[in-house]
């Protein structure tokens, strides 16, 4: 079973359908093509870094007539791209205000939305209602001192 990471946006009564759910764990296509990726999910700082650093590797193994070693630095960022990407995601959605409601345990996106409704929909109900009638016991102590009409005096038996 995978794990979902459940983010929900700034103005949660708004957009019920803006829940995003993000599989936590390894990434193939950040792995395959890391700025691609990135650029997909809208982390264009991450995504031109990753490009930039990746020709960087590639330019300096040319010139430096490395080779191999090139090769294997710049798939050092692929495998950092495919086992933080998801990470990545949940960061930039937090920066954008963006703050996570759990996480849900299924086997495929469809299923972990219903858990995450069904959840939503049990912890609505657990919630009281808000009372229409105050509460006696917050209403404000008698005020000493004088009264007109036909009350009670305090001091006077």
């Amino acid at each position: 079973m995978a794990t979902y990471v459940v983010m929900e946006p700034p103005g949660r009564g708004e957009k019920v359908d803006a829940t995003a759910f993000i599989r936590d764990g390894f990434t193939w296509l950040g792995l395959l093509a890391p700025p691609l990726w990135l650029a997909w999910h809208r982390l264009w700082i991450e995504a031109g870094l990753a490009f930039v650093v990746m020709g960087l590797l590639s330019m300096a193994g040319q010139n430096l007539r490395l080779g191999l070693a090139s090769s294997l630095l710049s798939l050092l960022v692929s495998f950092y791209v495919g086992l933080e990407g998801q990470g990545l995601r949940i960061a930039a959605l937090r920066r954008r205000g963006w703050h996570e409601w759990g996480v849900v345990r299924a086997g495929r996106l469809d299923d972990a939305e219903i858990r995450h409704a069904l959840e939503v929909e049990e912890h609505a109900e657990d919630i009281a209602p808000p009372r229409i009638v105050p509460d006696a016991a917050l209403a404000r102590p008698a005020q000493p001192g004088m009264a007109l009409g036909l009350t009670h005096i305090p001091g006077r038996p």
